[in-house]
C-alpha cells in the first residue's frame, strides 16, 4: 500500500513522537541520533538505504532544514492518520500535538531568503518561442494531414525531446536535464534551418529589422556588422560588453559577396550554439556569495519566461538597459502589459495544462474536433482567469464558461447565447473556436471540477477524487497496492449500487485510510457519467456502449453524491462540496494555487526558505479575496523572484 518514501516518513513519525520537544539542530547528537540508529539506520542508512532518506546523514541543522519537505509529509500523514501504517503502534493525540508544536516552531523560525542561483537550459517550449521571437518567424515542417486532424507543425517541438518534469513537477524546471549529443545535434540543425530561412528573399522583412536597412539586396560589411550587434544582444538577452561584440563583428569586416555571407552565417550560428543562448543565467552579474537583487536583464528574463515562456521583447530589454525596470511603478505596468499581450496565452497552454494534467483529455475521444472542444474549454477558462483579473477561487466555481457547437448540448439553455454556427460546405465535422457564455441554466458546470473534458479524463469516483485531492488541494497520495483489483459486479441475486459494491471493495483498513480522503470527493461527481454528461439533465443521452458500472438514464435515483470529509464536514452534492472548498477549505486550495504558480514562475521546487513567502501570499490572497493578477504581482515581487545568491560557480 505504501511507497518507500511513505515508509521513510513512518520512521520519521516515530522519531518525532519519541522526541516531541526537539528543536531543529539542538542537542541532535545526544537526543535524536541514537533514536535514528536504534530504529531507522538498519534499513534507512548508508549506501543501501531504503527509500529516499538516509538517516545516517541527518546530523546537522542544515540537514534538518534540507529535509523540510519530509517533515511536511510527516505532518500531513499524522493529520490524515495515514502514518504510521495501521499494523504499527499509533501515537496518541497528545503525541501528535507535540509533534505539530515542534513542526510549527521549526517553520516559525525559518527566515526568508532567496535561493542560490542556478542556470538552466531552455525547455523545448521556451526554445521554440525564443527562436521564433529572435528571428521573427516560426520554423515549421511540411505535413500532409487529413482534414480536421491535428499534427505538430513546429520543427522545434518535433525534433527536440519532450522535457521531463523537474522536481517542481513542471517541464521548465530543467536544472537536471543533461545536454546530450542528440539534443546538441538538433540545436545545430535548427540553427542552420533558421539561418537558411532568414536569408531567403521572402524573409527580407525580418532581415531588414536586423540590418536597419529598408532593402537588403546584397549584404554589405556595414549591414553585417549592424546585424551581428543587434543579433548578439537579442540572442544573449542582455547588453554585451564591447570587447565581446568586437571579437564577433571583426570576423565580417572587409568582406563581401559570398565570403561575407558565409562568415556572417558562421558567426550567427556560433551565437545560437553558445551556452549564453541555450541556457538562462550564464551571464548574470553580481557579487558572489552575497544576497542581492538580480540584475535588470535577469529580472526581465524571469518575468518574460514566467508569463510568456519567451525571451524579453524590445520594451523589456530597453527598460532593463536603462535600469528603470526595477522601479515599482514601471515594473507593475510591465506585468499588466504582459498579461494583456497575446503571449500570455502561454500561462494557460503551458502552466495550466501541466498543473491540471489537461493533456489527458486528448485520450477521451477519437473524434478530433470533439476532443479539441473538450480540451480547449478548460484552457480558455484558465486563460480567462489569468488575464481578466478574476478571483483565485473562481477556479472552483464560476458563472463563466466557454463552449462550442461540439459541447453546446451539455449546457442546456445556455447554448442559446452562442452566435449561430454555420458549417462549411463539404465538411462533416470541423474544429470550431469556443464562445464565452454566462451560466444561467447549466449551473452545475461552474468551475474547473465539472467541465466535461476534466470529468471525461477522470473516469469514475477514484480518479476524480484523486485528481481533486492532488491537483486542487495539493495533497500527495501513496501508490495503490498492485493487487487492488476492480469493483466486482453484482451477483445474480444482488441489486447493490456501485457505491455499495465499492464500500465492500474498500473494506481493507490499510486501503480505507486513503479512500477516506479520496472517495467523498469522487462520489460527489457521480451526477456525471464517464463521458462528462450530467445524468440529471432532461436531455441526457446515455452512451451507446455504457460501461458496466454506469447508470442508465432512468436510474438516477440510485446516485448517492453525499460525503463526509476527514475534517468532519458533510455535503449532499457537488454544489455543497464546491461551497466547502471555497470556504472552510479555501486556505488549502489557495495554498496549492500559490505553491504551484510560484514553482512554475521560479522553474524549481520550493525550498524551506520560500515557506514564509508562501504563507504571506496565502494570507494576503485569503483576506482580500485575491485575483490571479494579484497573485502574479505578489510572486513577481517576492524575494525568491527578485533576489538571488550567486555561488562561486556562477
Amino acid at each position: 500500500m505504501f511507497s518507500s518514501r511513505d515508509i521513510s516518513v513512518a520512521f520519521l513519525v516515530c522519531i518525532a513522537i519519541s522526541y516531541p520537544f526537539a528543536v531543529a539542530g539542538a542537542d541532535f547528537d545526544v537526543h535524536v541520533k541514537p533514536l535514528l540508529s536504534k530504529y531507522c539506520v538498519k534499513c534507512h542508512g548508508g549506501e543501501e538505504a531504503n527509500g529516499d532518506v538516509d538517516f545516517s546523514k541527518i546530523s546537522t541543522t542544515e540537514d534538518i532544514d534540507t529535509a523540510f519537505e519530509t517533515w511536511e509529509s510527516v505532518v500531513r500523514h499524522l493529520r490524515a492518520g495515514t502514518m504510521p501504517p495501521q499494523d504499527q503502534v499509533q501515537p496518541d493525540d497528545e503525541e501528535r500535538n507535540r509533534f505539530f508544536e515542534w513542526y510549527q516552531n521549526f517553520v516559525d523560525n525559518v527566515e526568508v531568503q532567496p535561493a542560490v542561483f542556478q542556470s538552466r537550459r531552455l525547455s523545448a517550449n521556451e526554445y521554440r518561442n525564443t527562436l521564433r521571437s529572435l528571428f521573427g518567424f516560426d520554423l515549421q515542417v511540411a505535413i500532409i494531414e487529413a482534414e480536421q486532424t491535428i499534427a505538430e507543425r513546429s520543427m522545434v517541438l518535433k525534433l527536440l525531446p519532450t522535457d521531463p518534469p523537474g522536481g517542481s513537477g513542471f517541464q521548465n524546471d530543467t536544472h537536471q536535464n543533461p545536454l546530450t549529443t542528440i539534443i546538441w545535434d538538433q540545436y545545430s540543425f535548427l540553427a542552420d534551418a533558421a539561418l537558411e530561412q532568414l536569408f531567403l528573399r521572402e524573409r527580407s522583412t525580418q532581415l531588414e529589422k536586423f540590418t536597419g536597412s529598408e532593402s537588403v539586396t546584397e549584404m554589405t560589411s556595414e549591414q553585417a556588422e549592424r546585424l551581428l550587434r543587434l543579433f548578439l544582444m537579442r540572442a544573449w538577452r542582455r547588453t554585451v560588453p564591447e570587447a565581446d561584440v568586437e571579437q564577433v563583428v571583426s570576423k565580417v569586416r572587409e568582406r563581401n559577396g559570398a565570403e561575407l555571407l558565409t562568415a556572417l552565417k558562421f558567426e550567427m550560428k556560433t551565437v545560437l550554439m553558445s551556452p549564453a543562448f541555450i541556457y538562462r543565467g550564464l551571464l548574470v552579474s553580481g557579487q558572489h556569495g552575497k544576497r542581492q537583487s538580480v540584475d535588470a536583464f535577469e529580472l526581465a528574463e524571469r518575468l518574460s519566461y514566467f508569463l510568456w515562456a519567451d525571451m524579453p521583447d524590445d520594451q523589456l530589454m530597453s527598460l532593463a538597459a536603462d535600469k528603470t525596470l526595477a522601479d515599482p511603478n514601471v515594473y507593475a505596468t510591465q506585468i499588466d502589459r504582459m498579461l494583456a499581450s497575446p503571449k500570455s496565452r502561454n500561462l494557460a497552454d503551458d502552466f495550466a495544462v501541466q498543473w491540471l494534467a489537461l493533456n489527458e483529455i486528448e485520450h477521451v475521444s477519437d473524434n478530433v474536433p470533439q476532443m479539441v472542444a473538450l480540451k480547449s474549454q478548460p484552457i480558455d477558462f484558465m486563460h480567462y482567469l489569468f488575464t481578466e483579473d478574476r478571483p483565485l477561487l473562481e477556479l472552483i466555481n464560476s458563472q463563466t464558461a466557454f463552449i462550442s457547437p461540439h459541447t453546446s448540448r451539455l449546457y442546456r439553455g445556455d447554448a442559446a447565447q452562442m452566435t449561430k454556427y454555420v458549417k462549411q460546405k463539404g465538411i462533416e465535422v470541423e474544429i470550431v473556436p469556443n464562445q464565452k457564455i454566462k451560466l444561467e441554466h447549466a449551473v452545475e458546470r461552474g468551475g474547473i471540477l465539472t467541465m466535461p473534458g476534466v470529468l471525461a479524463m477522470n473516469k469514475g469516483p477514484i480518479q476524480r477524487g484523486t485528481w481533486i485531492l492532488e491537483r486542487i488541494l495539493g495533497q500527495e497520495l501513496p501508490e495503490p497496492p498492485a493487487d487492488v483489483g476492480q469493483v466486482p459486479p453484482n451477483n445474480s441475486d444482488e441489486h447493490l449500487t456501485f457505491r455499495q459494491r465499492f464500500e465492500q471493495h474498500r473494506s481493507n483498513p490499510s486501503c480505507a485510510v486513503c479512500h477516506d480522503r479520496i472517495d467523498p470527493l469522487g462520489f460527489a461527481l457521480q451526477d456525471f457519467d464517464n463521458g462528462g454528461q450530467y445524468v440529471r439533465s432532461a436531455n441526457y443521452r446515455a452512451p451507446k456502449r455504457r460501461k458496466r458500472n454506469e447508470l442508465s438514464s432512468d436510474a438516477t435515483s440510485q446516485i448517492d453524491t453525499s460525503g463526509r470529509l476527514p475534517s468532519g464536514e458533510s455535503f449532499a452534492d457537488i454544489t455543497e462540496l464546491k461551497q466547502i472548498l471555497s470556504t472552510s477549505q479555501r486556505e488549502s486550495v489557495l495554498r496549492n494555487i500559490v505553491e504551484k504558480t510560484m514553482s512554475y514562475a521560479l522553474c524549481r521546487r520550493l525550498k524551506i526558505h520560500d515557506r514564509p513567502t508562501v504563507n504571506l501570499i496565502v494570507k494576503q490572497m485569503s483576506e482580500t479575496n485575491g485575483t490571479w493578477r494579484d497573485l502574479i504581482h505578489a510572486i513577481a515581487n517576492s524575494v525568491a523572484f527578485r533576489e538571488t545568491i550567486l555561488s562561486a560557480d556562477n
